[in-house]
């Protein structure tokens, strides 16, 4: 007990450790009183030494001594009683936060032998502070305008007193325009709001006085008074608004001054000086706070102003106003809370040891590229790690016996193709508060083992090519791509050899293994063979090596190497005779008789001199109405197209002609139907299919693969200043959409800024040096390559190379030898082109085969009737042609003009161009 109030008693005594060394003993205890701030001086808190469960008796030749840790002496011990009481007034208020329990910490030392103990005592809070106001008068300037429910925030009270003694309450007096609302923006922040019940009227009264009561709990309870005075004002209508009534941050101690805290924001509906907005701190933010952080009156940023100090205050309560510039000003209020972290400032340090970059894409998952360790200079909790890696990738971090130290592992099959390089970001994480982290990234590249086989370009490939052709020369050339590197992407071409015996064409053919280039060594005959089909193995240089094989389809084009051969009448030594009898009075156009020829050529090629070949023509014996022909096409589609949009026919004459131009890209050959009627009733008719084959013409330049870049930008490579001569520095690749010699391609360098050091081979596109480099020679060189291809004109396209010459071999290599994702994979353009080339292609084989064994079954038909029924002369009546006739042509890709069309003739089909040649 104690003559100023209640003192509160609770001991607890824990025996760490006693220990006996140079006959010292050392104990401790923990004790805790509990005294109501503003005690006098003298009040007795408690018996330290009787709670000790010492003798007072031999206190007098040990030495008591009380640690305090402060300058101010507010407890003592009285040296013969061991009484513990109070040596200066405590208030609470001064020495400790309000919403925390406060406690004063001493340390009671004993000698002979040394006794450290712990003494806690708790100041009690009594209600010896009032509810205050920062202001004592308050003036709102509100307009006429205001609606009701409108609401304006005060300023809070303030009570430094804690717990049931602090803030309760606010009162309003009673009046007919506010009520009061209170907002509670956190448990010790009540801020009081008028809530407007009606609208003011100027002209009424321009002045209401207003009083504000705010209250405590404690008993009695305490009370502060704020006078609220509102000035009825005109037109400035809205009030600021802020986007958040509460805002939160947190902030860590020791930050720079000048630091940015947050920004708060307001916006006012009102235009003008109305709606411009100026930022201020409440008038009840009390100094020391306002000497720490700093609000920028035109953008709300508020800034560190000063030192800051956890251990002085945990967090900070901001009152922001936005204020218009309104003839009346309008305001708004809003909170800030700004926590402050206590800093942890040592972060962990990653060391990376035993480290392997290189990982080849084969490695079995579990494999060890590198051991990671990881320390901590702190200490306790601070000092305590956890450590991972990147998610989303093939590796993981494997903890192993020994504390902090882990492996850096597989977890997952490896693609070079999909992924080439890795940048591992491992991150080391201690327990402080807050917690401190640390990244370190490592780069593991993917090394490349020959795990993709070759990928020709189009699959399958399909060439035209003229009969006649000059033995020796290049006929065709295939090309294919390998995803993966350096001599796992190098293709080397070659022949089937089990094709050699099966397939006679076979033997005639060489392959050029570097560039795919096909060289034909006998010279082809239309009227012997018309198509004909290999199989090309393209095999990369890897160990094992992977190959493809494809399908190569070649289509002989006709040319005019046959003269006609006149079928009736027969010849003799290349003479024909023939008698006919005509009566005397026949009419003109009587028909004497009909001769019969047929060529062995196609299209243009069999056509007779001078004559006319722009149309299909039928013939009816009959005279007069029944004998006049009329040509229609038939109402259907070619390939999802109405035929009507593609060729139209003239009803008299029988000309047909193309209304559009065709692209041999999008459509290689189409058919349809013409059928011709009589004038007869009922009438009769006969009809036709028409076959077109659209023949290529170069009118696509070659395009880089996406392993390149495209013409007109740049790339660089690097290759080491130890290069020998032969050095591969990178390949071109490149492809043209067209087809046979269009597509044909051809690698040069046009532009070198060091003339002979590097060259390129024509077919391959391979890049290599031709001698060794000097010391003269810069160490930039530029290249501009051109790809060309082998058409009538050529198209070329070209491409920019920047060559750097770096001094060791472990700076980066080119971006051939080590490729990107990017180039290791077709683009999703040349997947949708392959695609597309595959349909086409199979749709285009699919309808020729089945064209070439309808046109061998009918030659055959043709050849048996040849020698057997010949006739001379038709005799009268009605030609009924039941039997369907068939017209083939071929257009080049950009004809616009006439389809030129002929009758078939036995054994002959008619292939034509538009010009006559192919």
């Amino acid at each position: 007990s104690a003559t100023s109030g209640l003192i509160y008693c609770h001991i607890r005594i824990v025996l760490f450790s006693t220990f006996h060394l140079y006959f010292w003993k050392f104990a401790f205890a923990h004790l805790r009183y509990s005294v109501l701030e503003e005690s006098i001086p003298g009040t007795i808190i408690g018996n330290v030494i009787k709670d000790l469960g010492l003798d007072i008796k031999n206190l007098h030749g040990r030495g008591l001594r009380v640690i305090s840790g402060s300058k101010q002496q507010l407890l003592q011990v009285n040296h013969k009683t061991g009484a513990l009481f109070v040596n200066e007034i405590i208030d609470r208020e001064a020495l400790c936060d309000k919403d925390k329990a406060c406690l004063i910490s001493i340390k009671i030392a004993i000698e002979n032998p040394l006794e450290m103990h712990q003494v806690e005592i708790e100041i009690i809070d009594i209600n010896d502070n009032s509810p205050a106001f920062q202001e004592k008068k308050k003036t709102l300037d509100i307009s006429e305008l205001t609606p009701a429910g409108s609401r304006f925030t005060l300023q809070g009270a303030y009570d430094p007193d804690s717990g049931v003694n602090s803030l309760k309450l606010y009162r309003l007096n009673q009046n007919d325009y506010f009520n009061l609302d209170v907002e509670e923006r956190s448990k010790k922040n009540k801020i009081p709001v008028l809530v407007l019940q009606k609208p003011f009227d100027r002209e009424e009264k321009e002045r209401h006085d207003f009083l504000l009561t705010a209250y405590d709990g404690g008993d009695p309870p305490r009370s502060g008074d704020l006078n609220i005075t509102v000035i009825v004002g005109d037109v400035n209508d809205n009030v600021p608004v802020f986007d958040k009534q509460v805002y939160s941050v947190t902030l860590e101690e020791n930050v720079a001054v000048g630091t940015l805290v947050l920004k708060v924001d307001a916006s006012d509906l009102d235009e003008g000086s109305n709606g411009d907005i100026i930022y201020s701190f409440e008038n009840s933010i009390p100094d020391e706070v306002s000497e720490i952080f700093q609000l920028d009156m035109h953008t709300g940023q508020i800034t560190v102003n000063g030192a800051i100090d956890f251990e002085e205050k945990e967090l900070y309560e901001l009152d922001v106003k936005a204020t218009d510039r309104g003839q009346v000003p309008m305001s708004s209020i809003c909170t800030v809370l700004i926590k402050i972290i206590d800093k942890n400032d040592n972060a962990p340090l990653i060391e990376v040891t035993s480290f392997s970059s290189s990982v080849f894409e084969d490695a079995k998952p579990g494999t060890v590229v590198g051991l990671i360790s990881i320390t901590d200079l702190d200490s306790g909790a601070n000092s305590k790690l956890t450590c991972q890696s990147s998610d989303h990738m093939p590796f993981e971090l494997k903890p192993s016996h020994q504390q902090n130290l882990y492996s850096l592992i597989t977890n997952s099959r490896l693609d070079r193709e999909s992924e080439s390089q890795y940048n591992i970001t491992i991150t080391a994480k201690d327990f402080g508060q807050p917690s401190l982290t640390s990244y370190k990234t490592v780069l593991v590249n993917v090394l490349d083992v020959n795990d993709n086989s070759p990928k020709f370009l189009q699959d399958p490939y399909v060439f035209y090519i003229e009969e006649n052709n000059t033995p020796g020369t290049s006929i065709l050339a295939v090309s294919a791509v390998d995803a993966d590197t350096n001599e796992n992407a190098l293709i080397t071409y070659a022949l089937d050899k089990n094709e050699a015996v099966e397939k006679p064409v076979v033997p005639f053919l060489s392959i050029n293994s570097d560039n795919g280039q096909v060289i034909c060594f006998t010279s082809f005959d239309f009227e012997e063979l018309k198509s004909f089909t290999f199989s090309v193995v393209a095999k990369d240089s890897g160990v094992p090596p992977l190959s493809t094989t494809i399908t190569v389809t070649v289509f002989i084009l006709d040319q005019n190497d046959n003269p006609p051969v006149i079928v009736f009448p027969f010849t003799t030594n290349g003479t024909a005779v023939v008698e006919e009898t005509v009566p005397r009075n026949v009419k003109a156009g009587y028909l004497v008789t009909r001769i019969r020829a047929y060529d062995a050529d196609v299209g243009y090629n069999a056509c007779p001199p001078g004559s006319t070949i722009i149309t299909v023509s039928s013939t009816d014996p009959d005279l007069g109405e029944n004998g006049q022909v009329t040509y229609a096409l038939m109402e259907e589609t070619s390939q999802g197209v109405p035929v009507s949009t593609l060729v139209s026919v003239n009803s008299a004459t029988g000309d047909i002609r193309s209304v559009q131009s065709f692209d041999y890209e999008q459509v290689k050959t189409f058919h349809f139907n013409v059928i011709a009627k009589d004038g007869g009733s009922p009438s009769l008719n006969g009809n036709v299919t028409v076959h077109v084959y659209i023949l290529d013409v170069n009118d696509n330049a070659p395009v880089m693969l996406p392993s390149f870049a495209n013409g007109g930008e740049h790339r660089s490579e690097s290759i080491p200043y130890s290069a020998e001569a032969g050095y591969l520095v990178n390949r071109i690749r490149a492809y043209d959409a067209d087809a046979g010699y269009n597509a044909l391609l051809s690698h040069y360098i046009i532009e070198d800024s060091v003339t002979g050091l590097f060259g390129i081979n024509r077919n391959t596109g391979e890049i290599r040096t031709k001698r060794l480099l000097r010391e003269e020679d810069s160490k930039q060189q530029e290249l501009v390559i051109e790809v060309k291809d082998n058409g009538e004109p050529a198209l070329s396209t070209t491409t920019t190379l920047t060559v750097l010459v770096v001094d060791t071999a472990s700076e980066p290599l080119s971006d051939f030898r080590q490729p990107s994702r990017k180039e290791d994979n077709f683009s999703s353009f040349n997947l949708y082109l392959l695609i597309s080339i595959v349909v086409v292609s199979v749709i285009f084989l699919t309808t020729l085969f089945a064209f070439i064994l309808i046109k061998c079954h009918k030659r055959d038909d043709s050849y048996h009737s040849y020698g057997t029924h010949i006739v001379s002369s038709y005799p009268d009546g009605t030609l009924v042609n039941l039997q369907k006739q068939r017209y083939d042509t071929c257009l080049t890709a950009d004809r616009g003009s006439d389809i030129l069309l002929f009758n078939t003739v036995p054994n002959g089909e008619l292939v034509i161009n538009g010009t006559g040649s192919f």
